[in-house]
């Protein structure tokens, strides 16, 4: 089986109007991806951010629950908590985990030569090269990323007749998860 990690990146990041930002860290997003890929094997899970205020703010919500307060009070948080590296840009964080990973990215909107979640799941069951499954903020990863990627995912579709699609990163990244390694 493939190892697979996380990142959750903050820039390169699209805006409502299709220009590149950077979006700010949510305390939300630290928990409950940390707490999903916890809960489906996932070895790490790194936020992505390059402003250092941001990363320091970051580092001491981590902090609070693994060697803090919160670690004492509510000791069940801290092996999820304990995955979660905060890394500049995507690049040091895949080399931080591990320099051989191939990036597969995933985003609200079709790309090209999508691979359906299915498809993506038997990839995963088979031996090779470890996947950093990269998520984006705002209103999705820049060009920038998807076109560097080795793996585009499909877009969760919406059952919605009127194609309502937006969910939150911490709301996608728990069904994908869910699709490429939750139980069949």
């Amino acid at each position: 089986m493939r190892r697979l990690a996380v990142a959750l990146v903050h820039y390169p990041i699209l805006a409502r109007d299709g220009s590149t930002v950077t979006t700010a860290i949510t305390n939300l997003d630290i928990h409950d991806i940390a707490r999903t890929c916890h809960t489906y094997g996932v070895e790490r899970y790194s936020l992505v951010h390059p402003v250092a205020a941001q990363r320091e703010l970051a580092a001491r919500v981590v902090e609070h629950w693994t060697t803090g307060s919160g670690a004492r009070r509510i000791p069940d948080r801290r092996p999820a908590m304990e995955r979660v590296q905060i890394e500049e840009d995507l690049e040091a964080a895949r080399i931080a985990w591990d320099p051989a990973a191939e990036l597969w990215v995933t985003s609200a909107q079709p790309m090209v030569d999508c691979v359906e979640h299915t498809e993506a799941r038997a990839l995963l069951k088979d031996e090779g090269v470890p996947a950093l499954l990269v998520l984006g903020t705002g209103w999705g990863l820049s060009p920038q990323v998807t076109e560097k990627a080795a793996m585009r995912l499909a877009p969760i579709r919406s059952p919605r007749s009127d194609g309502y699609n937006h969910l939150s990163v911490r709301a996608a990244a728990a069904i994908l998860l869910d699709r490429l390694l939750g139980a069949a």
